[in-house]
Order: C-alpha cells, then sequence, then structure tokens
C-alpha cells in the first residue's frame, strides 16, 4: 500500500496515565517523527468516550509537532497502540477499544492496560511479569503462547495496597496517631507537615481535609516518607518494607498463576516510586524476590512508556527488526537496569 506524504505509514503510540499522557508518532522504520504531552486520563470518572476525546488535542499536538495534519478519511496513522490507566476490567477494557477505534485515528487499534506498556519496554519476547509501582500498583504478566494474567487494580477493594497515591496517605496516618498519643512516635509526624511550612499534624490534616493542598501536592509527602526512611526512622521503614512486600507479593502471585514460578523469568518494574531508586525499597525487593522466586531476574525500566506502546505497535504492524533498535535508540532505552 502506497501512503499519502500527509499520512503516517506508522504508528499512533499513547501511553496515558493517572497523572499524565505521552503521545509519540512513530514511522515504520522506527523514527520518532512526533511528541506531546498531557494530562491524566481518568475514564473511570468521566466515562470512555469523555475520556477518549480528551486525548484528541494531544495527538493533534503531537501531529503538528511532526507536521502532520491532525485526521483524513483512513486514518492518519497504519494503527494506534494505546496503553491506558485504568483498563483494569474487561469491560472497560472493550470500552476504551470501542471509544479509541471511533477517533479514526489508524487503520487499525489496540488498547492495552497500561502495565503491558512497561512489560513490551523491558523484554523483547515473553514470558515476562511487570510490575507498576507510581501513583497506583498493578501487575501483568505474558507467556509466549499469549497466556496473560493481570489484576483488577481498582484500589482497596481488590485487595491493593501502596502506590505513592496511598503512601503518602500512609505516612499522614501514621503520623498524625505520633502526635496525638495513639500510635509510636516518627519523626513523620514532624517532616510531613514542614515540607509545607506548616508546625503540627493537626494543621497538615486540616490543610488535605479542606483542600487548601490539592492531591497533586499531598502526593509530594511520598518522598517525604522515603527520606525519613532512609534516616532510619523505624515507622516510616516499615510502610517502605510493607510497599517491597506488595511489589513482590503481585509478581510471584503473578508468576504462581502463570506456572512459571520455579523457572527463569524476567520481573520489570516501572513507575515513579520505583524508578526514583530508593535503595531501602529495591534492597527489600530484591531479598524478597530472591527468596521467593530464586530464579527471577529484576529490571528496572526507566525509559517513557510509551516506548512501549510504540513497540507494540511496531510489532503489530510487522516492522524490521532494525525499526525496533532505531526506537530504542532515539528514546534511549539501552538506559534499561538489570539486577546484579
Amino acid at each position: 500500500m502506497s501512503w499519502p506524504s500527509d499520512r503516517l505509514d506508522g504508528v499512533l503510540a499513547i501511553d496515558a496515565g493517572n497523572s499524565k499522557t505521552d503521545v509519540a508518532l512513530i514511522a515504520h522504520d522506527g523514527r520518532l517523527v512526533g511528541t506531546a504531552r498531557g494530562a491524566g486520563f481518568l475514564p473511570q470518572r468521566v466515562g470512555a468516550e469523555l475520556a477518549v476525546a480528551g486525548l484528541a488535542a494531544i495527538v493533534e499536538a503531537a501531529c503538528a509537532d511532526a507536521g502532520l495534519a491532525p485526521l483524513h478519511d483512513g486514518g492518519l496513522v497504519r494503527h494506534v497502540s494505546a496503553c491506558l490507566a485504568n483498563a483494569d476490567l474487561p469491560v472497560e477494557q472493550e470500552a476504551l477499544e470501542h471509544a479509541v477505534a471511533a477517533r479514526g485515528w489508524g487503520t487499525s487499534s489496540e488498547v492495552f492496560n497500561d502495565t503491558f506498556a512497561l512489560l513490551r519496554a523491558g523484554v523483547d519476547q515473553p514470558p515476562g511479569i511487570a510490575v507498576v509501582c507510581g501513583a497506583g500498583i498493578n501487575c501483568s504478566g505474558l507467556l509466549p503462547d499469549g497466556t496473560t494474567v493481570r489484576f483488577a487494580a481498582v484500589g482497596h477493594i481488590s485487595g491493593d495496597w501502596g502506590g505513592g497515591g496511598a503512601l503518602w496517605q500512609e505516612a499522614m496516618w501514621w503520623a498524625a496517631r505520633a502526635e496525638d498519643g495513639r500510635g509510636p512516635d516518627t519523626r513523620l509526624r514532624i517532616d510531613l507537615p514542614r515540607h509545607f511550612g506548616l508546625a503540627t499534624m493537626a494543621s497538615l490534616i486540616e490543610a488535605v481535609h479542606l483542600g487548601t493542598l490539592s492531591e497533586a501536592r499531598c502526593l509530594e509527602l511520598t518522598p517525604v516518607l522515603f527520606e525519613v526512611a532512609t534516616a532510619g526512622d523505624g515507622t516510616a521503614a516499615g510502610i517502605v518494607r510493607r510497599q517491597a512486600e506488595e511489589v513482590v507479593a503481585l509478581a510471584v502471585a503473578a508468576m504462581g498463576r502463570l506456572g512459571v514460578l520455579d523457572e527463569p523469568i524476567d520481573v520489570v518494574l516501572g513507575g515513579g516510586v520505583i524508578t526514583a531508586g530508593h535503595a531501602l525499597l529495591m534492597d527489600e525487593i530484591h531479598r524478597l524476590l530472591g527468596d521467593q522466586a530464586p530464579l527471577a531476574s529484576t529490571r528496572v525500566v526507566r525509559t517513557p512508556p510509551v516506548v512501549g506502546a510504540a513497540l507494540l505497535g511496531l510489532d503489530r504492524i510487522g516492522a524490521p527488526s532494525s525499526a525496533r533498535d532505531r526506537l530504542r535508540d532515539e528514546f534511549r532505552l539501552s538506559t534499561v537496569e538489570a539486577s546484579p
């Protein structure tokens, strides 16, 4: 098929997370021709159609960066590869697939949960396990025959614990109890309010409760938690160790469900909490995983997840391996870190 010069014989890659969305236009040969970034993707709040409609401005910005008109009859690109947060349940994924296809951006399209972008960025071929620990926490696994394992990952009601959005609240819980005498003392009761120039936990609780501090600002408390833990505070360190336990619990459960617990397998780790490189967290993850799945090896992927979406798209359109190599070079995917 001969493609018009004002369309792209390639992939529209979308990585839509809770806090931000990245879009990339990738040519068939792996060239990065346009990118754009926008706000987070929250279909669970506004519905699939409105959420996907909200991606249109970001796609148009990527088109402008590439020097392409935003849409033509027959599609802008050959294929759309969309890795979306909150595509957790089958019914959610189906609704998002329909909404993406209806936009007409590509002659074909696929929607994946965003954990599969991390997995593809970290491994060229399955088997593999991916655990994302960013604003939330989730996991997926894939075997060479296409068998997958996923988790509902909709929060406390589906058995989840952790991620940056939960860690700051856990830190506040312990700090509040330390201040009013219901729990052991912890440096968190001083350092959490101090981060915002406040004198007491009571002042911080009031600011959060009344909305003076936005949810985005509250996320700033998660790094404070890790700083206090690194300094030796037992309560803070306990929270960090529990986060490590949750990461490993997901990975080990996925391996067990896939029947590969006693086989060599890559466990790909990503998300802001992981990529921050906190030594206590990472050391505990490696220790626990070594105890429970000694043949597994971990690797931390710091490349943007949109690269994984793009690689999935290049796989789908049958791009040559040189295209994937070129894409990795352009995004510096070689910065993946493997554990000892």
